[in-house]
């Protein structure tokens, strides 16, 4: 397969794993020629500052946080519930920042994750067959409205506009204050011993933060950001500003939008051919400069764990653009398999192009992971090892609702932390499913069981909110970030780390077993 015989349209010639079938096919190509016509969302120069940044990240410069909802919604497209998924985005950086001492790249699975990969065409409502819920970009919820509709498509563009416009509207209005240890609230956690180690972290994270003010670090003019000033190396997280950090100087990471490139066609539609950068630009023979494909619907996109076949159209159309890519590595992906995938995705074995996003379950990683990373190795491919702990832990309650027991998931992201240094690998990330909505009492989703406020399965109901796969809500979310940091706090203090110490321990970590859950989604 020659690199040169790639075009935005050779997926076109190869099977298509969870494609859309769409009646009026007219439609679908009158709504596809609008968006050709449409602006990009992002442009040739964020994504190349992505690859910069994830080049860090592979270096053991920095840590890669992917999180986010599992689907986004068109109704969930309000100020509120962007404010909360941002601020807690932030949130969970800055503990980890406080803990690893380095950067943190973060890229919101936002601005465009509106399918979802299905494991039927149809399921049952009530006592009727119908198509399968694919996403708000493909079809509707209620049961009436399963045709797909390719203007979804077109909406899917404008919500994503929306909603990137003003997640770069909060990050230069002060949202992003780096005030928000004093105002996290640690009143639901239940263990008094977990709530020590909680307040210990959140007391040396508050100091750090106060010391660095005192001394000048978070200072500026005196004068308001609104009334013409700077916005001072701590107040606030610009996209591209740089901030001082505990008295380390960190640069601050573009925080970025991504999804999973499922539909080809809005993909193909928003991919645009330029040419690089000045400032990394390459030239042809002629002079002239070196033109690539930018998929400009996301800085970062990634291929799902059901469509990455080695001959599908999911693996040609991703293996031609420029962008940086993420990969599902599940426990059906065999070590070959998965050599001969980067083979074709990253011939040219460029540095921060692809990364690996592994998702075994708790039951299974201790199986796949070393294989997996003893035959990379071997490849001399580079890669970024994440790991995502929800999708293969999901299971299903006695009441019916699709749930994540807290105790997996961290047991199977801290098996992945001792895998990979056991390996003489490293674990540069996490992919995370969570949400700080809130109810309109102010109250946290419930879609996950356990974590340090008890989540029970009786109170899943309470404010179960998710149309897809269950999300981590807001203390359940601080609870990894805070088992993550205390990992990378003691690894760099040289203490020893124990997975039964306090929090792991508390939160409901497990010891190795085989653990009766199922795999799902992405």
């Amino acid at each position: 397969m020659a690199e040169k015989s790639w075009t935005p349209t050779s997926w076109r010639n190869k099977p298509a794993a969870q494609d859309v079938v769409y009646p009026d096919r007219e439609k679908l190509d009158k709504v596809l020629a609008k968006i050709r016509t449409l602006p990009p969302l992002v442009s040739p120069s964020e994504i190349e500052r992505l690859r910069h940044q994830l080049i860090q990240v592979q270096k053991n410069s920095a840590f890669l946080l992917h999180a986010g909802d599992c689907a986004e919604s068109f109704d969930a497209c309000t100020h509120e519930n962007i404010s909360n998924k941002i601020g807690l985005i932030l949130s969970f950086s800055l503990i980890l920042i406080w803990g690893a001492r380095m950067p943190v790249v973060r890229i919101g699975r936002i601005a465009g994750q509106y399918a979802k990969p299905r494991s039927s065409p149809t399921e049952k409502v009530g006592d009727r067959v119908v198509p399968s819920f694919r996403g708000d970009n493909v079809n509707g919820l209620d049961a009436e409205d399963r045709t797909p509709d390719p203007s979804r498509m077109l909406s899917a563009y404008f919500h994503s506009t929306t909603t990137l416009n003003h997640v770069r509207s909060l990050l230069t209005s002060g949202f992003a204050s780096l005030h928000h240890p004093k105002e996290w609230s640690l009143t639901h956690v239940r263990s008094p011993a977990l709530k020590e180690q909680f307040e210990r972290i959140t007391e040396g994270l508050s100091d750090a933060l106060e010391f660095t003010r005192t001394i000048g670090l978070g200072k500026d003019s005196g004068v308001s950001y609104e009334q013409g000033g700077g916005r001072g190396a701590l107040g606030e997280v610009d996209f591209y500003t740089r901030y001082v950090c505990f008295n380390t100087t960190a640069r601050t990471r573009l925080t970025v939008v991504s999804h999973e490139g499922l539909m080809l066609e809005y993909e193909e539609a928003l991919t645009r051919e330029f040419a690089t950068p000045s400032s990394i630009a390459s030239y042809a023979a002629d002079g002239t400069p070196r033109k690539v494909h930018y998929n400009t619907s996301a800085h970062f996109l990634w291929i799902g764990d059901r469509t990455r076949q080695l001959d599908g159209a999911h693996v040609e159309y991703f293996r031609g653009i420029r962008n940086p890519i993420g990969v599902k590595v599940g426990p059906s992906m065999k070590a070959d398999e998965l050599v001969r995938l980067l083979e074709i995705v990253n011939p040219d074995r460029e540095d921060g192009k692809v990364t690996l996003i592994t998702r075994y379950g708790a039951g299974k990683v201790e199986e796949h992971l070393p294989g997996h990373i003893r035959a990379v190795q071997e490849s001399g491919h580079p890669v970024i090892w994440i790991c995502d702990p929800m999708h293969g832990n999901t299971l299903t309650s006695t009441s019916g609702l699709k749930t994540r027991n807290f105790g997996t998931i961290i047991s199977e992201l801290t098996s992945c932390m001792r895998i990979h240094a056991e390996s003489n690998s490293r674990m540069g990330g996490v992919s995370l499913e969570f949400t700080g909505e809130l109810n309109d009492d102010g109250f946290s989703v419930t879609e996950c069981l356990g974590g340090s406020m008890m989540l029970s399965e009786d109170q899943l109901p309470l404010r179960y909110q998710s149309f897809c796969d269950p999300r981590l809500n807001f203390e359940q979310s601080l609870d990894v970030a805070f088992l993550i940091s205390d990992h990378y706090k003691k690894a760099r203090s040289g203490a020893k780390t124990s997975y039964g110490d306090v929090l792991y321990s508390e939160l409901g970590g497990r010891k190795r077993e085989v653990l009766n859950v199922g795999s799902q989604g992405d």
